[in-house]
């Protein structure tokens, strides 16, 4: 077993699995899963009873949550970027700190006078997401892969689950094309961050200090990462895969005004190429950025990007290695459904 797979598949205190909260995951799990994929089509093919299943991976990236070894990331120090091509300059970092929380509380308020979309524990929460994700070896240069589409569903259960959802991706550079792919444990995972259903979700503070509080008790940073950012990083997740009420959806927005080193960036653009304004995170110490990307009249989530550097790969300025477009979200009554048009936003 390689180093990076042994990151990937160490056990968690919490029961969140590592892996959710490493801000690197899709630079290694691409080459991983295609690895990984390989053996287990060549294992099919032989004994057709081997079924393949996939790690518990939310929305990927931000919903790009790549992975790198622990070591990488505790090696690096990043000079972080607008747009992947210098350090940032303009307006002061306390300036660009009150634009973000301004931003971010606007987005809460926008959040806030949103229809509920109600669920029920039967249901399952949809996602089809366009993306873009580093097809790269990791231990070289990003070199991205071509857009296609990942739907998912996710489970809403709140009974601890073995399979809490399912994936299904397809076009040029998905993995295992047009095949439902199982989000499989082998330890049934209760309801919580890495299984959060709409129950869990209504349950949390809509303090957005209480809540901060909850989720910097949830979050793992890997070595290197600040709890800050992994905090940003379990934010990212939950937002751009989730259905919850919006009171909650608005404390999450209002958390993230509270953390340290959030900034605004005014143009951005999404997997779809659609402008919107973004929200980062600089955590200078740490290989990775995320940015979470909203329409600025409407101020919904459009997509994310996530950028690395890394000097021991050669990139050594800041570098696009995946980017997202949330294209639909809505709830339906079983997996592999089409969602109602009613019921999406």
């Amino acid at each position: 077993m390689s180093e990076a797979e042994e990151v990937l598949t160490a056990t968690a205190e919490w029961d969140l699995p590592p892996e959710r909260h490493r801000h690197f995951k899709d630079v290694l799990m691409q080459q991983i899963d295609q690895d990984r994929n390989q053996d287990l089509n060549q294992n099919h093919d032989q004994d057709p009873s081997v079924r393949p299943s996939v790690r518990r991976r939310f929305t990927r990236p931000a919903v790009l949550v790549p992975l790198a070894s622990a070591a990488l990331a505790g090696a690096l120090l990043v000079t972080l970027s607008v747009d992947g091509r210098g350090p940032a300059t303009g307006a002061t970092p306390s300036a660009r700190a009150a634009g973000a929380s301004v931003t971010l509380n606007r987005i809460a308020t926008a959040a806030m006078a949103s229809d509920a979309i109600r669920v029920r524990d039967d249901q399952f929460v949809y996602v089809r997401t366009l993306l873009r994700v580093n097809k790269g070896d990791f231990s070289g240069p990003i070199r991205m892969g071509a857009l296609h589409t990942e739907e998912r569903w996710m489970a809403q259960d709140p009974d601890p689950l073995h399979i809490t959802g399912w994936i299904r991706e397809s076009g040029k550079d998905a993995i295992m094309p047009d095949e439902m792919i199982p989000i499989e444990n082998t330890d049934a995972v209760p309801a919580g961050p890495d299984h959060p259903t709409y129950r869990w979700l209504a349950s949390l503070p809509t303090d957005p200090d209480a809540l901060l509080q909850r989720l910097s008790q949830a979050a793992r940073p890997v070595e290197g990462e600040s709890r800050d950012q992994a905090v940003f990083s379990l934010i990212g997740n939950l937002i751009s895969g989730t259905v919850m009420p919006p009171a909650n959806a608005a404390a999450f927005y209002r958390a993230a005004a509270r953390l340290p080193g959030v900034r605004e960036i005014p143009d951005a653009v999404d997997a779809a190429g659609r402008h919107g304004i973004a929200i980062t995170l600089d955590d200078t110490g740490f290989a990775t950025r995320d940015e979470w990307i909203f329409d600025k009249e409407t101020l919904t989530l459009l997509g994310t990007r996530f950028y690395i550097t890394d000097p021991d790969r050669g990139i050594t300025t800041e570098t696009l290695a995946g980017t997202t477009a949330v294209m639909k979200t809505a709830v339906v009554d079983a997996k592999g459904e089409a969602p109602a048009r009613a019921a999406s936003r």
